[in-house]
């Protein structure tokens, strides 16, 4: 046991992370965030969907100014990287350790998200193009900027031809690339790109480069150019955590939750693309804002909250 306890551990920094920040510490709770550094806002070189601001925002600058909301109301920011999660059995809650010992906390709310795979691409390079707009990662969040340009979708099976035929809505120059060998598709899915005017290349699809204003796809069908490339190639969710304190995860590797965020382990929370992986900053941010609430309420069932002599406290009643 570890004398350091918080109300609330919130793992992951993103949007359904600083959201939940901002309402606990709203609350008066003790609200510590834990943040690797790798949220995939961070990626976004501009959000134009976003509501509230009508010329876009950049992901950084987004995620700086919900940190800086946090930090008003007394929420707690380390970048650092929990290792380590255990149920307290003795004494209710958690224990966690990210680099400095161990801390208990009464709740814990997981919003460590997920990582979209990359087509092969030096890294380097991998980032200009993603601050370029020549690779994209979310047709929902950037189709509209695409409108009308030469498209590439570099997958195949269900998520690739779903991602194509999404596309489809916004352009009418599509291409949907196998990334590793010949197309894997179904009959009724070949048909339905035949449709739609949607080329279809097999693969394999080698190293992507940049050249001039274009992002370049060599595959056995030739070099092919692009204004944009989407990779439709999947996530690894970051559930590691939640099944280190036996947390159900769902075939797709989501943690498992009720309405109000609640996993199957009583002070385990979770919110955001760890849930379901719907890419989108207002629902992840609906999600904190859930469990953010649910988290204050399971915490003060049996004794509530009071405000006496400028500290808020537990009442004996």
């Amino acid at each position: 046991m570890t004398d350091k306890s918080i109300d609330c551990l919130i793992i992951g920094g993103g949007p359904a992370g600083l959201t939940a920040a901002v309402y606990l510490a709203r609350f008066h709770l003790d609200a510590v965030v834990v943040d690797a550094g790798n949220s995939r806002v961070t990626w976004i070189p501009v959000s134009h969907n976003h509501a509230g601001y009508p010329e876009g925002i950049k992901g950084t600058d987004l995620i700086e100014k919900m940190a800086e909301q946090a930090r008003l109301y007394g929420a707690v920011i380390e970048k650092n990287r929990v290792t380590r999660l255990d149920r307290d059995l003795e004494n209710g809650g958690f224990i966690a350790e990210w680099g400095s010992g161990p801390v208990h906390a009464r709740a814990v709310l997981l919003a460590t998200g997920v990582f979209n795979r990359r087509p092969s691409m030096d890294v380097a390079l991998h980032d200009e193009a993603m601050m370029r707009g020549l690779i994209r990662y979310c047709p929902i969040c950037d189709g509209y900027e695409v409108t009308d340009k030469t498209v590439g979708v570099i997958g195949t099976d269900e998520h690739g031809i779903k991602e194509a035929v999404f596309l489809r809505g916004f352009t009418p120059d599509l291409t949907l690339i196998s990334p590793s060998g010949p197309h894997t598709l179904t009959d009724e899915q070949r048909a339905k790109a035949d449709a739609l005017g949607i080329r279809l290349v097999d693969g394999p699809c080698y190293e992507l480069e940049i050249d001039g204003d274009h992002l370049a796809v060599p595959t056995s069908d030739g070099r092919l150019l692009f204004d944009s490339v989407y990779p439709a190639l999947g996530s690894d969710v970051h559930s590691d955590l939640a099944k280190m304190v036996g947390a159900e995860i769902a075939e797709d590797n989501c943690v498992v939750v009720d309405d109000h965020q609640r996993t199957t382990v009583p002070g385990l929370y979770a919110a955001g693309d760890v849930v379901i992986g719907l890419d989108q900053i207002s629902h992840a941010m609906g999600e904190g804002g859930v469990a953010a609430v649910t988290i204050r309420n399971d915490l003060t069932t049996e004794k509530p909250l009071i405000r006496t002599n400028g500290k808020v406290v537990l009442a004996d009643a």
